[in-house]
């Protein structure tokens, strides 16, 4: 079973799918949630325990999206390193992302024991490595930093067992979390019906109007009325300019491998350099193996279409440091927003009274969906919240202006894509199940042929800023390389900020096909 990210199937979405009926008319409510994964879930969830009537819209089904393609490693480790958001935000700072990071795993393991979820939440070991003295420097920096920012428990070790090597040197992070996602998901959606809130699958939201009420507006001409709107739906759709600029998107790579029981701690690891690795135990195949799941060599989304080398890297740098057995049981792709600074947009979107974001999780998106339950959950009811200006999305950065000026050199550039030719490929040469962007009747086309033969052509421009798409050939879907959209080879949108899909046209008159 393919989740709506793409045609490849995660370990999590291969046995378990959470669906919800569509919704069939206009609704109101204290607080509308756009977007059923780990983030909009956990606030609805905390929306509707602290007394808020809570209705969550989903366009596919609930965790069809990243949260579906995640490994779910919960941390206090932060991919983007202490001592970095030290120089670009400052000390309080660090501590902020270390104690929100921490009340995070905290609270959804209480949330798993008080809503009887299970879901195989446990605590385990983390380990950040190095394998080569030059790199050592990192983990002496990250120690102090983490220490700075309060998480005084974590220690250097070194001859740390892998079962299969022997890493030189890291930082011991201890009582990390780790679950099934979707089976958490499943756990959330529950007690949100059971507390009265509703959760609608196949429900696309198209619009948000700001005010009091707010309205959300979906693809079947329905309006919910609302107090508050949270867009959570990894990158939100409904701005243009204002969060995209400051945040990047990545395509990043896992497989799940056989390991024999007790051949293996059952610890997270997570090495330094760039591209970068990390591991788990994600569960029990039979009663002698379970599955690690290795994840890593991202890159940047529509800017690379070379998976099966990525697959390979993945999975030799894996072999060679763990005693996983046999060819990848799973292979898929998941995306990944990475914000300039480091830090997630967690708050009210900008310009906006009503109406809040949740996006840049940065790698650590199941970690960073628990924090935005509670932060958004006390901004919807007028409390305070310490972390509020941490993860405020209309915060400016000036540390990290070389970043935002290198991201946006980047997508700048992308636009240059429309001077040169495309794909060589003919139209009547696309085989069947493949796509490419090809120069037809004088313009770009994405164009995908299914398998009856059945010849689509889209207008190549993203609906979005009008960057050029690009084909992913692992997953099926033309990409921007600009801001991350992407869409099914049948033109429909499956991730924002685009809010529709590709345009259709016909290549034999170059007349849009209505």
């Amino acid at each position: 079973m393919a989740t709506h990210g793409g045609t490849t199937t995660s370990y999590w979405a291969a046995n378990t799918e959470l669906a919800s009926a569509p919704l069939q008319g206009d609704a109101t409510c204290d607080a509308c949630v756009i977007g059923a994964g780990m983030a909009g879930l956990s606030v609805a969830y905390e929306l509707a325990a602290s007394g808020a009537s809570v209705i969550v819209l989903d366009a596919d089904t609930a965790g069809a999206g990243e949260t579906g393609r995640t490994t779910a490693h919960l941390m206090t480790a932060f991919d983007d390193r202490y001592f970095h958001i030290e120089d670009h935000l400052g000390r309080e700072a660090a501590h902020m992302i270390a104690q929100s990071h921490a009340a995070a795993i905290d609270r959804i393991e209480t949330i798993c024991t008080a809503e009887s979820i299970a879901c195989g939440f446990e605590r385990v070991d983390g380990y950040l490595f190095v394998e080569s003295p030059e790199d050592e420097e990192v983990l002496a920096k990250e120690f102090e930093a983490a220490h700075r920012a309060g998480l005084v428990d974590v220690e250097r070790v070194s001859a740390v067992q892998t079962g299969k090597a022997v890493l030189p040197s890291a930082l011991r992070f201890p009582r990390q979390g780790q679950l099934h996602p979707l089976k958490y998901l499943g756990g959330l959606i529950e007690a949100i019906r059971r507390r009265g809130g509703q959760v609608y699958g196949r429900t696309r939201a198209t619009g948000v109007e700001d005010g009091s009420p707010t309205s959300v507006l979906t693809a079947n001409g329905h309006r919910i009325r609302a107090g508050s709107v949270v867009v959570a739906t990894n990158t939100p759709f409904i701005d243009r300019f204002a969060i995209h600029t400051k945040q990047a998107a990545y395509r990043t790579f896992v497989v799940g491998m056989k390991v024999r029981r007790g051949d293996m701690p059952n610890c997270q690891f997570w090495d330094t350099p760039d591209p970068y690795h990390y591991v788990r135990i994600a569960g029990d195949l039979d009663a002698d193996h379970q599955l690690l799941i290795s994840g890593g060599e991202d890159h940047k989304v529509g800017q690379a279409d070379d998976a099966d080398a990525r697959f390979a890297r993945l999975i030799r740098w894996t072999q060679q440091r763990f005693p996983v057995m046999d060819d990848p049981l799973y292979r898929w792709s998941g995306q990944v927003m990475e914000p300039v600074d480091g830090v997630a947009f967690i708050g009210r979107n900008p310009g906006d009274a009503h109406v809040y974001v949740v996006t840049g999780d940065s790698g650590n998106g199941i970690t960073h969906g628990a924090i935005a339950g509670m932060l958004i959950c006390d901004l919807v009811r007028g409390r305070d919240n310490a972390w509020a200006a941490l993860y405020d999305p209309s915060r400016r950065s000036l540390s990290a202006a070389l970043e935002y000026a290198r991201e946006n050199a980047n997508v700048a550039a992308r636009y240059a894509d429309w001077l040169g030719g495309a794909a060589a490929t003919a139209l009547d040469a696309i085989a069947p199940g493949e796509g490419h962007v090809v120069k037809a009747i004088g313009r770009h086309v994405a164009a995908f042929r299914n398998q009856d033969g059945v010849l689509h052509t889209f207008d190549a421009a993203c609906p979005h800023l009008k960057c050029m798409v690009q084909w992913n050939s692992l997953e099926k879907s033309f990409d921007c390389p600009c801001h991350g959209s992407r869409f099914g080879p049948d033109g429909a949108v499956l991730h924002g900020p685009a809010n529709v899909g590709l345009k259709r046209i016909d290549v034999s008159s170059d007349t849009e096909q209505r």
